[in-house]
C-alpha cells in the first residue's frame, strides 16, 4: 500500500467514526426525550438527525460496496470504528423502543378524542318527523388510523 492510500483510508474511517459518535448522540438525546415524555425536545432537532442519518447511510453504503477503501487504515483506526458502531447500533434499538412507546401513547390519545368527540354528538338521524333533513352537526372530524 501506498502512503497516499494509507492516509486517505485512515482518514475515511476517522471521518465515518465521528460521524458514527455525533449520531449516536444525537439518538441518545432523542432517547431521554422521548423516555422523559418530552417528545417535543426531540423534534426539536429531527432535522439535524435525519441529516446525519441520510450521511451515515450513504457513507457505510459505500463502504460496505468498497471495503477496499478502508483497509489500509491502521487497525486500531478500525477498531475504534467497530465500537462506535457497535454503540450505535445499541441505542439505535433503544431509540426504536422510546418511538414506539411514543407512538403508542399519542395513538391512544388520539382514539380517546376521537371517541370522546363521536359520544358528545349523539347519533345522527337523517329525517325529521315532518320529512325534512334535521340539520346536523356541521363540525368534521376525520381519524386516520395509519401513524
Amino acid at each position: 500500500m501506498t502512503e497516499t492510500a494509507i492516509v486517505n483510508a485512515r482518514a475515511r474511517v476517522r471521518q465515518l467514526t465521528d460521524l458514527t459518535t455525533r449520531l449516536t448522540a444525537r439518538l441518545i438525546d432523542e432517547s431521554r426525550a422521548f423516555e422523559a415524555r418530552r417528545p417535543q425536545d426531540a423534534a426539536a432537532t429531527l432535522a439535524e438527525t435525519q441529516q446525519l442519518a441520510n450521511v451515515y447511510r450513504r457513507e457505510s453504503a459505500q463502504i460496505k460496496a468498497d471495503p477496499s477503501a478502508v483497509a489500509a487504515a491502521p487497525a486500531g483506526d478500525r477498531m475504534a470504528l467497530v465500537k462506535a458502531t457497535e454503540a450505535f447500533e445499541a441505542i439505535l434499538s433503544r431509540h426504536a423502543r422510546a418511538v414506539e412507546a411514543a407512538r403508542i401513547v399519542s395513538e391512544g390519545l388520539v382514539r380517546t378524542i376521537v371517541a370522546e368527540v363521536a359520544s358528545q354528538r349523539g347519533s345522527p338521524s337523517a329525517y325529521g318527523a315532518s320529512g325534512q333533513a334535521n340539520a346536523g352537526d356541521g363540525r368534521a372530524v376525520a381519524f386516520n388510523r395509519t401513524a
